[in-house]
């Protein structure tokens, strides 16, 4: 693990765990989502992409929990960049693209039996079932390896691609070719589309042999199977893919020209049929009693299987309750993840460090004496705050428990007192930031989350919010990553974002061109300039992802991009609302402090903590300084609009009140919004529809007295062209 993936992760992932849920405030909440979705993001990244985690599935696991249990109590903070928003990551460089007809999304978890009781409850309050109605799901083992899409067109096998971040994937055809588990051509009378979805992945036995032949050519051995098979089919040799003995087990579908079956158990006996391996573990189970007899057969099997696996997927059996149930953001409201325990280990705290990430968050690491715990050795773990260190109250030197459940870093879950040397002392959490200006550490309205005062001045920050600027998901600049921010920052040949775009007559004029500088030359300092000038045209989603706003994210992002278009709509609403804010600083109702305010607030997901971090962006006259520098060099591209065919509600703001009688309010606004519609939570004079269900308050009161269309429900689904 290197020193800036510390640095990233420990960063990036403070969460102020050991306070509970319901004792936090608003503004604690809103600074744990920050946290919690920038590392999250920082996690799937190294995890889909660069096939070499640095946390445990466990840890991992428990930031998502952590980030939906904030979410369920503070609703009106949920970001648009939330992971609950989210999957995956976009694609690397290497392969070419390929978009997904049906997006490949992820699951919810579960890691307790109430969890999955719960799950089988809001399927049937979603659905509107009766308690005595049947509800049936198929339980599978969740196999640990890489998720492939396949595709067949006529019967035969034309293009696989990775998952990626859902809606892209890698191409990665040549090398699925390879697999003796993926046909050429599909057995039996098949659609003429039809995708198949499932896992690569590489046996205990195939992955111990691969790892003795990689030592005994002096290579590098692989951690565990999952990044042996991910590694392999990313190999651009397609002939090095063929060497690895890869396995596919078939357990979905994506787009299809015409339906396979009516339910998921007989789409699996489908795939079976036309030559694919399903898994022989599949069951179906009519109650959520019978989905954990399965878990428990399945977890004391897991040993004795050839495969890794890190749970059971539990899917409702009847297609028609899936497409009604449809998704909530990354997932499918029809399927869950039940996970299995973690791993622990034993080991010593070496060393305490701290790292400052890109918003000042100073965040401890503990540095642990190399510990394999599950086949993987691991050293380092994020003790994520002050108050973490203080709730675990592990001291240098300490014995610790940590936990794992199939990666590298593990969770520090606590000292062994017994083991405890005499002298370890109480650790104490730095007063001055570590940057060489040595500013006082400030806690912001109470939250856990040290930062350093230093802001825009802080070095650490600069780099930090350069290395952003330029980061894979914001400006994609190839060859400028974060040794070569660092080293340019130090040289002070950049300092600014704009600088960037300045750099090649920069260099003309320094002392030392970066052709002299170590690892560079004529070739690469060439690419490098060229990759800088193919980035002066950029999609306005990434430019203001690249500035750092806090609490803008790549989806945050999109959805700012969709709401207002291009850059100077944007721009010119953002600081009017930035100057309403300013003039009524502590108003409380969006309505009361402006209008554009309002408007910011009024967008779905946006709320009023992140309409604050915007606010406050474009109130320092030094950002508005970087989005002007960087205006005058480059072209940002207009939003484009996603496509929703012919549907008569694109594009319009609707919003639900009452009680609807045919279905939920979540299947209401899941309806609405694969349709294209934006669905707001109150009502304004841009509201397009107000639909009114029975009992309905004061919504429905301002949509008469604004003059805002108002529709029943069976004339909300005449318009949607649904039957009631």
């Amino acid at each position: 693990m290197t020193g800036k993936a510390v640095t990233e992760f420990v960063a990036q992932g403070a969460t102020g765990r050991d306070k509970p849920v319901e004792e936090l405030s608003e503004a604690e909440a809103a600074d744990e989502l920050t946290t919690l979705a920038a590392a999250i993001r920082h996690h799937d990244d190294l995890y889909y992409r660069e096939d070499t985690p640095e946390i445990s599935d466990a840890d991992y696991d428990a930031l998502r929990r952590r980030n939906e249990a904030i979410e369920a109590a503070f609703p009106t903070l949920v970001r648009a960049d939330s992971p609950s928003h989210r999957v995956g990551i976009e694609p690397a460089a290497g392969f070419s693209k390929v978009r997904h007809r049906v997006p490949m999304l992820s699951l919810g978890n579960a890691f307790a039996d109430s969890d999955v009781e719960d799950f089988f409850a809001r399927v049937r309050r979603f659905l509107s079932l009766q308690p005595d109605d049947p509800l049936t799901v198929v339980a599978e083992p969740k196999i640990d390896g890489l998720s492939i899409n396949l595709r067949y067109e006529h019967g035969r096998f034309v293009q696989g691609a990775t998952r990626g971040d859902g809606s892209e994937g890698e191409d990665v055809t040549a090398n699925l070719r390879t697999l003796d588990d993926v046909p050429e051509r599909i057995d039996g009378e098949a659609p003429e589309v039809l995708d198949v979805r499932g896992e690569v992945y590489m046996t205990k036995r195939d992955f111990a042999a691969l790892n003795e032949r990689q030592a005994a050519a002096g290579a590098k051995r692989f951690a565990n199977p999952r990044n042996a098979a991910a590694g392999s089919l990313r190999q651009l040799d397609s002939k090095i893919t063929k060497q690895r003995p890869l396995r596919f087990f078939a357990y979905a579908w994506g787009e299809v020209s015409k339906p396979i079956a009516a339910t998921h158990w007989d789409s699996l006996r489908r795939l079976r049929a036309w030559g694919f391996a399903i898994n022989p573990l599949a069951a179906r189970c009519n109650s959520a009693a019978e989905t954990l007899t399965i878990y428990r057969k399945v977890e004391a099997e897991r040993g004795a299987l050839d495969y890794d696996i890190d749970g059971v997927v539990y899917k409702v059996d009847d297609l028609s309750f899936q497409a009604r149930l449809g998704f909530v953001s990354r997932a499918p409201r029809w399927a869950l993840a039940h996970k299995f325990p973690a791993e622990q280990a034993q080991t010593v705290l070496e060393e305490i460090a701290i790292q400052v990430g890109r918003t000042g968050a100073l965040t401890p690491v503990a540095h642990l004496k190399p510990v394999t715990v599950g086949g993987v050795v691991v050293a380092r773990a994020t003790l994520h705050n002050p108050d973490e260190i203080a709730r675990l109250d592990v001291r240098v030197g300490d014995s610790v428990t940590v936990q794992r459940a199939g990666d590298v870093i593990p969770q520090v879950l606590g000292p062994i007192l017994d083991k405890r040397p005499a002298n370890a002392e109480p650790y104490r959490f730095p007063e001055v930031c570590p940057c060489p200006l040595g500013t006082p550490v400030v806690h912001e309205d109470g939250a856990v989350i040290a930062r350093c005062s230093g802001e825009l001045a802080c070095p650490f920050q600069q780099v930090e919010r350069l290395t952003h600027f330029v980061s894979r998901n914001a400006f994609d600049i190839e060859g400028l990553g974060d040794k070569q921010v660092r080293s340019f920052f130090e040289r002070e040949l950049i300092r600014t974002p704009a600088d960037i775009f300045d750099l090649a007559e920069t260099d003309k004029t320094s002392l030392t061109p970066i052709r002299k500088l170590e690892g560079w030359g004529d070739k690469s300092v060439e690419n490098l300039f060229a990759a800088i000038e193919d980035r002066r045209t950029i999609p306005l989603e990434r430019f203001i992802y690249a500035l750092g706003i806090r609490q803008v994210g790549q989806a945050t992002a999109k959805l700012l991009a969709r709401s207002y278009g291009t850059l100077p709509a944007w721009q010119q609403v953002m600081l009017a609302a930035a100057g309403e804010r300013q003039e009524a600083p502590e108003v409380k109702k969006p309505d009361l402090v402006g209008e554009h305010y309002a408007e910011l607030c009024n967008i779905h997901s946006i709320g009023t903590s992140v309409a604050d971090e915007i606010c406050s962006f474009f109130s320092e006259p030094h950002n508005l300084q970087v989005v002007r520098d960087l205006e005058e060099r480059l072209e940002v591209q207009a939003a484009t609009q996603p496509e929703t065919g012919d549907s008569p509600v694109a594009g319009k703001t609707v919003v639900f009140t009452g009680a609807l009688a045919t279905m939920s309010r979540g299947e209401a606004k899941a309806s609405a919004e694969s349709r294209g519609a934006k669905v707001a939570g109150s009502v304004s004079k841009k509201t397009d529809y107000v639909v009114v269900g029975a009992d309905a308050g004061s919504k429905a009161a301002k949509a008469q007295e604004l003059g805002v269309t108002t529709l029943s429900e069976q004339e909300w689904l005449t318009l949607i062209g649904r039957d009631g």
